[in-house]
């Protein structure tokens, strides 16, 4: 039995999106729209070698989703297996030779399974793994006189420490966010664990605070409260408060850390830490996409250090990352040196090699978990592809709204789709937002907007601004000379003009 695509797969080769037309959409639905598109993106309409190299790949992409859709067969496999079930071979066969009421039966199914896993996504758990192995007797071994003892030709090495952690999140409101977390963790025979619990608001579009709850066997009760807030555009503050309950009576700690983007891809932090561990830390960051740099020097109580470490990113599907690091201070020296690599969607497996005196060699090994993994390279490609799809629509829409503003018919005013932090501020809105004034004016026909019940991001001219959060379309349009507003949701179906739309001026 084959397994079916995973959502992402599918909403990233959403046909009806594409084309803009229901899952149920009639065979003369999918000729209409697939006839619309082709006349707004033929090449041959386009005379500007840039612009007609985007509207043959689009015209191509166009064509393909009508190919698979208006034709029963294909369109039942696609409906349930997208379009990696139209490319397999072997298995398929007996698959396709089910009939399109079986096929979309189990669609229907597989569609349940997904949003349960949609809800499940939204706690958004994190979790990590990690390993110490002592390998100090591979490089310093006992004196000859102990070599009588039973084993001693072979070096010990030895698990000495494990610490696994987890966390998940729950979003209570728009800007309201609970965190519950915990950890263990164990090192030469002893161990011990700890669980927190934090709530997140939002505040606004430069800020946000939270209020943090721990309790463990090793320390007692904690109470915290931390603080973000954007100074400029480029300079940001967090303070952290702390009151941490012991044996030795209450013990407070303050930090704050000061930080400022000195270029694109440059950041310099200045931290204080008073209480716990006192510091005073300066280091710079430095993040490109094939490297991380960081110079960091610290003087405090008990440690004082200064720090150098570089990782260089291969640009391969695994996401291979090879580091090292030299650390020097009151302690000691250590040198570290390792590698981590993608091992799953989901999973990252690493391995760090730690040398130093006095502590002598150890290796580290470490899975870590992401849940959501938001890959910063498709949201650009998304974004471009959008972008490239509003050049090819501008002539289309004057057209448009020529004809509209001759019968005082349907006008896009403005329109937002993603997520909307705030209904106060406008401007708080659309910092998760995209404008897509253009691309919904692009679909108005007669005086009407039809938008089917499917998420918006696979729409021409969109694209999704926030991965995995929930997402909004707001419009704001005129109809026979009136204002008119309305926010749906992402893959709600949604038809303009409407009475209830409207904005009432009186008073």
């Amino acid at each position: 039995m084959a397994t079916a695509l995973s959502e992402e797969e599918l909403d990233n080769e959403d046909y009806y999106s594409l084309l803009n037309v229901r899952r149920e959409a009639s065979s003369e639905e999918l000729k209409a729209a697939y006839r619309r598109l082709c006349m707004l993106y033929h090449p041959d309409k386009h005379r500007d070698p840039e612009l007609k190299s985007q509207a043959e790949r689009l015209f191509n992409l166009v064509h393909q989703a009508y190919e698979v859709l208006s034709d029963p067969q294909t369109r039942a496999i696609y409906d349930i297996y997208g379009k990696r079930g139209l490319e397999m071979e072997g298995w398929e066969v007996v698959e396709r030779r089910r009939t399109p009421a079986e096929i979309r039966e189990e669609y229907e199914r597989l569609q349940r399974e997904r949003e349960e896993r949609r809800l499940q996504q939204r706690t958004n758990p994190k979790g990590t793994i990690s390993v110490g192995i002592d390998a100090t007797d591979l490089f310093d071994r006992y004196e000859e006189e102990y070599e009588d003892v039973s084993g001693s030709g072979f070096p010990q090495i030895e698990i000495n420490k494990m610490h696994i952690s987890q966390s998940i999140e729950a979003p209570l409101t728009a800007s309201d966010t609970a965190i519950l977390s915990g950890s263990l963790s164990t090192q030469n025979g002893n161990g011990g664990g700890s669980i927190n619990f934090a709530l997140r608001r939002v505040t606004s579009a430069k800020g946000w605070g939270e209020l943090e709850f721990g309790a463990g066997d090793l320390q007692g009760p904690l109470f915290g409260l931390k603080l973000f807030r954007n100074l400029t555009p480029r300079c940001f503050v967090t303070t952290n408060c702390a009151l941490q309950f012991s044996s030795r009576g209450i013990r407070p700690g303050l930090t704050t850390v000061l930080a400022r983007n000195l270029d694109k891809n440059t950041v310099g932090y200045l931290q204080w830490r008073w209480g716990i561990q006192s510091a005073m830390n300066t280091s710079i960051v430095r993040d490109t996409k094939t490297s991380h740099f960081t110079v960091a020097l610290q003087l405090g109580i008990p440690h004082s250090f200064a720090l150098i470490s570089y990782q260089h990113k291969f640009q391969d599907d695994d996401q291979t990352r090879v580091k090292g690091s030299l650390k020097a201070g009151f302690f000691g020296t250590v040198v570290e040196y390792g590698a981590e690599r993608k091992i799953s969607r989901h999973s990252v497996l690493g391995a760090v090699v730690s040398v130093g005196v006095p502590q002598g060699v150890s290796l580290k090994v470490k899975e870590l978990e992401k849940q959501r993994e938001s890959t910063a390279t498709d949201i650009l490609q998304k974004k471009q592809e959008a972008e490239a799809a509003v050049r090819l629509m501008q002539e289309s829409v004057r057209r448009i709204i020529e004809a509209e503003e001759s019968r005082m018919g349907l006008i896009i005013v403005n329109a937002w789709y993603g997520k909307f932090v705030s209904d106060r501020s406008k401007r708080h809105e659309r910092v998760k937002a995209i404008d897509v004034t253009v691309p919904l004016q692009c679909l108005v026909r007669d005086s009407k907007l039809i938008l089917t019940e499917a998420s918006k991001a696979g729409l021409p001219g969109f694209y999704d601004p926030c991965v995995g959060e929930e997402k909004n379309l707001k419009v704001l349009y005129q109809f026979r000379g009136v204002l008119h507003q309305v926010m749906a949701l992402d893959s709600e179906a949604l038809r303009i003009p409407k009475q209830s739309h409207r904005i009432d001026t009186d008073g």
